[in-house]
């Protein structure tokens, strides 16, 4: 906490105490004494010229009149706005959780656990985009978690007034690069499709525990953000079902044009695969002594076998696997839904975007066709004796 005097107040509501900082102001604990309930006050300070000052005003303003103007379970309710000298605030609904940077962190979420948040969040957005309202700046930071998993998204409306800034070596650029969709890293025009691209961002950490697009510095990252598919989640969580990859690639997709039309659609494919993501932890069991594979049972269709990392590694796209069929949803309806994309090449299977090496099966040796061929040779050969004798 800052050892700074707290301010005694923000328009009607009286600061409590400090709940704490970030890259876009300060959060303070307040109290509302005309409805005789507390609030959480965050504020944002206004730099720059007068005009410039004017300006981020009038936008953060009317940004949160909008945000204001929605009613949703998993949306944290904004009750005022308003300015208080260079300083910007907004009096919202005081949320008790944890962040889902915190829960990430801690290694503490199943993969049926992440799917129903993930859910959870895509309906809130998809609610929010029906009535023009877009976040802009979906990350773990922004998603609280309450207890039975119960979500609410903050900062709606905030993220584009005064975004936190990240210095480059061109310049600075506004937002979260590893959680921004390639048209915000290319400064193109956005849309509610670029919440989507982060939540599947945000999604696919909170399935394998790490970030898909990671770079030495913010070029790096945002030309591999641009320009690079991500390693399939199932590679890095082997016990993950196939059709987690189908609905995170699209999600995933460079093009706005190619992702869900809607974060709705996007919860409905998120809802309807929870069971099997449920069902698929419990059928994944250790075999050998050594514990050098998992085996993942799949019922009439056999088993698949994907070799396990070593300690410490974690495997690349290029090494082989095999994934089975899931029979809900590998079907050519299913795919066409999910927009898994581009043809097979010779040697290899594309699912969703991206390249999957396949191990081929080594050819069986055909001893009746062998003894044929063979008698036919000794035939040619003693033919040509009897000619040249």
């Amino acid at each position: 906490m800052s050892a700074d005097p707290l301010p005694e107040n923000f328009g009607r509501f009286r600061v409590i105490d400090e709940l704490g900082r970030g890259a876009m102001g300060v959060v303070y604990r307040a109290s509302d004494p005309a409805l005789g309930r507390t609030v959480a006050i965050k504020t944002i300070a206004l730099t720059g010229s007068s005009q410039e000052r004017d300006t981020h005003q009038t936008r953060f303003l009317q940004e949160g009149r909008a945000a204001g103007g929605m009613s949703h379970p998993a949306i944290v309710t904004i009750y005022d706005v308003g300015r208080e000298g260079d300083v910007a605030f907004i009096a919202m609904e005081l949320v008790e959780g944890r962040d889902l940077r915190d829960l990430i962190r801690d290694v503490s979420l199943k993969p049926a656990q992440s799917v129903a948040i993930a859910a959870a969040v895509a309906e809130a957005l998809g609610y929010a985009h029906e009535r023009g309202v877009v976040h802009r700046d979906v990350k773990p930071g922004n998603i609280m978690v309450l207890p039975e998993d119960r979500v609410k998204i903050m900062d709606f409306g905030i993220a584009h007034m005064h975004e936190p800034m990240v210095k480059t070596q061109t310049g600075v650029m506004l937002g979260s690069p590893q959680y921004m969709s390639p048209e915000q890293i290319t400064g193109q025009e956005i849309d509610h499709r670029a919440d989507i691209f982060s939540l599947g961002l945000v999604l696919y950490e909170m399935l394998t525990g790490v970030k898909p697009f990671q770079g030495e510095d913010i070029p790096e990252l945002m030309f591999k953000v641009a320009n690079m598919p991500a390693t399939p989640p199932s590679h890095l969580a082997p016990d993950l079902p196939p059709v987690v990859d189908y609905i995170i690639a699209r999600a995933l997709k460079k093009r706005p044009d190619d992702r869900y039309a809607s974060a709705k659609d996007f919860a409905k494919d998120l809802r309807a695969c929870l069971a099997e993501v449920a069902a698929s932890a419990p059928n994944v069991v250790a075999a050998g002594a050594g514990g050098e594979s998992w085996i993942a049972a799949s019922g009439a269709e056999g088993s698949i076998e994907v070799t396990r990392p070593e300690p410490g590694r974690l495997p690349t796209p290029e090494e082989p696997m095999e994934l089975r069929a899931s029979p809900r949803f590998d079907s050519k309806r299913a795919l066409a839904r999910l927009a898994a994309l581009p043809a097979d090449t010779e040697r290899s299977a594309s699912r969703a975007g991206w390249t999957m090496p396949v191990r081929r099966e080594p050819k069986r040796l055909d001893f009746t066709r062998a003894a044929m061929i063979s008698a036919y040779v000794l035939a040619a050969f003693a033919a040509i004796a009897i000619v040249l004798w």
